[in-house]
């Protein structure tokens, strides 16, 4: 699966992360420094799967709820129109 940014979605880095702006309708979304990290993988054409995996390097105990997570946000982004896969 590929991921991208949805057409009329800017992507700015902050201090704590990243902010989204949906132009279509001019609301935002913030993503904190986890959150950040894990679409920048994504973006840069990481499946979920391998993402999850480069967040927690020899860190097994916590590869499930990171692979959790990663899916979540893959699920709530693409809920928002804010992504779009390929």
């Amino acid at each position: 699966m590929n991921l991208a940014l949805a057409r009329d979605v800017r992507a700015t880095d902050t201090e704590d992360g990243m902010v989204l702006l949906n132009e279509r309708d001019g609301k935002y979304w913030q993503l904190n420094r986890s959150g950040a990290v894990t679409l920048r993988l994504l973006l840069a054409g990481h499946a979920p799967e391998e993402a999850a995996a480069r967040l927690v390097p020899g860190r097994p105990d916590l590869s499930e709820r990171v692979h959790t997570d990663v899916g979540a946000l893959v699920g709530s982004l693409r809920a928002a129109g804010l992504v779009v896969t390929s």
